[in-house]
């Protein structure tokens, strides 16, 4: 096999449908287009969302709830889920960066430590926020936290 002689498999080409060319084309008259009407004419677009005169469903739908644009969203860890984390990565702070480096967050989360779950050895972190609860956990298991922005 050599570049001059490369062709496509048979049947994964086609030729054009060549419209608009007259009747021996075999497609002459309406050129395929029907009769008359928008869709026939030259320049013709659909608008977005039209079904053809029926409702279109972002009208039949009801509004519903809204969007908070000062939600905060966080990646949470919760604190059962740190001796797992620790073990597997063997990290003893956790920071967003070690977090980061380790793949369990992205560049630009805010994590949240939340106290689900029972804390076994002595860690400090420094994440965005964190609940009571785990503070409590985490300080009552030597550990330290210190919220960062």
């Amino acid at each position: 096999m050599k570049l001059h002689n490369l062709r496509p498999a048979k049947g994964a080409t086609h030729k054009a449908k060549r419209i608009g060319r007259g009747e021996a084309s075999g497609k002459g008259g309406t050129s395929t287009k029907g009769n008359k009407g928008g869709q026939s004419r030259a320049g013709y677009k659909s608008k977005m969302g039209f079904e053809g005169g029926q409702m279109p469903i972002q009208r039949r739908v009801p509004k519903r709830g809204f969007k908070n644009i000062n939600r905060v969203e966080y990646k949470v860890i919760n604190i059962g889920q740190v001796d797992h984390y620790a073990e597997k990565y063997s990290i003893t702070e956790f920071t967003l960066e070690n977090l980061y480096i380790n793949g369990l967050i992205n560049q630009n989360d805010n994590v949240k430590i939340l106290g689900v779950g029972e804390l076994k050895g002595k860690f400090s972190f420094k994440v965005n926020a964190v609940s009571a609860t785990a503070k409590a956990a985490i300080e009552a298991a030597g550990g330290s936290v210190e919220i960062v922005k």
